[in-house]
């Protein structure tokens, strides 16, 4: 028979176990991750068991009247075991409905996992979501190079790569953020008024939490940062968290070089090379100049899809 249980610290073990046993969680699903930030989300997690076996988790939080899977993520929904089988599924999203709607919450937005990240096929939420009548209500497009398929630096890249690489550029792993944050933070301010959605101090706690899943990869000339790359390493995918160069490391195009490395050396042998999302406003806006310097690298689209639930 399967059960739902609301989520309690105490469970961080038995959750951290599924996500580690999923066909679609990643370090985002895990709770010394997804509590970071638990200050700022009211947490509306649960567990899906069957005879006392966890087969599933879903990270979520609640916002009045609305449940999201989650906020604070950039995608979750039902992190599966390979256990989890398509009619279960369809049980499972009933009783979520029950559960929710118990609480007098009136809506679910659920952020799924994009394909790329499954590390086997995992869309029984989808077909679940689906028969319950759910919309697609957003669309974010990703860039991602598929590192085991035939891809192609365009020529220019390649070019402004090989012009680099005849430099004094120095290219390294690096444990210290503080130089790292500040010139994202420069950058994203500059360019978008924005800041970067973690500040240093969160990101030292993250780092010191998963040392051999989030790295930081630098391009230095001398003392001077020049650019650099926050990788989150999800094992079978890696994601550019953060990049940033500065006017002199454009100048040089010590990103392009880096991101080079990174590509083809680094992380070679991984399935998919993520670069995140180019949208901005919910989707409907494509940043045109930031997608074309993905697919300058031979990155194609993926889709991050958002899935409303009236309940």
């Amino acid at each position: 028979m399967l059960t739902l249980k609301a989520y309690v610290p105490d469970d961080a073990a038995r959750w951290d176990a599924v996500v580690g046993q999923s066909r679609n969680g990643n370090l985002l699903h895990r709770r010394g991750y997804m509590d970071y930030h638990a200050h700022r989300f009211a947490d509306c997690s649960l567990l899906v068991e069957r005879n006392g076996e966890v087969l599933a988790v879903l990270p979520a939080n609640r916002q009045g009247n609305t449940v999201s899977s989650h906020g604070g993520l950039s995608y979750a929904g039902l992190i599966m075991t390979r256990a989890m089988r398509t009619e279960w599924t369809l049980e499972v999203f009933e009783r979520i409905g029950e559960h929710y709607r118990a609480l007098g919450v009136d809506r679910l937005v659920y952020k799924a996992v994009p394909h790329v990240f499954h590390a086997y096929p995992a869309d029984e939420d989808l077909y679940a979501l689906h028969r319950l009548g759910a919309r697609l209500a957003r669309r974010d497009v990703s860039s991602v190079i598929a590192l085991r398929e035939p891809f192609e630096f365009t020529d220019g890249r390649r070019r402004a790569v090989n012009k680099a690489r005849k430099s004094a550029i120095c290219l390294q792993p690096a444990a210290d953020l503080a130089d790292f944050h500040a010139l994202v933070t420069a950058v994203l301010r500059s360019r978008y008024n924005v800041a970067p959605t973690h500040s240093l101090a969160e990101l030292h706690l993250l780092q010191q939490r998963f040392p051999q899943q989030i790295v930081l990869h630098e391009a230095r000339e001398g003392d001077a940062l020049l650019a650099g790359v926050l990788v989150y390493d999800f094992g079978r995918a890696v994601h550019t968290q953060y990049l940033a160069a500065s006017e002199a490391g454009r100048e040089r195009n010590a990103l392009n070089l880096l991101l080079a490395e990174l590509v083809e050396q680094t992380y070679a042998n991984r399935h998919y090379f993520s670069f995140g999302v180019s949208t901005e406003q919910e989707g409907q806006v494509l940043n045109s100049g930031l997608i074309t310097q993905k697919e300058y690298f031979g990155a194609r689209a993926v889709v991050h899809d958002f899935y409303e639930w009236e309940l």
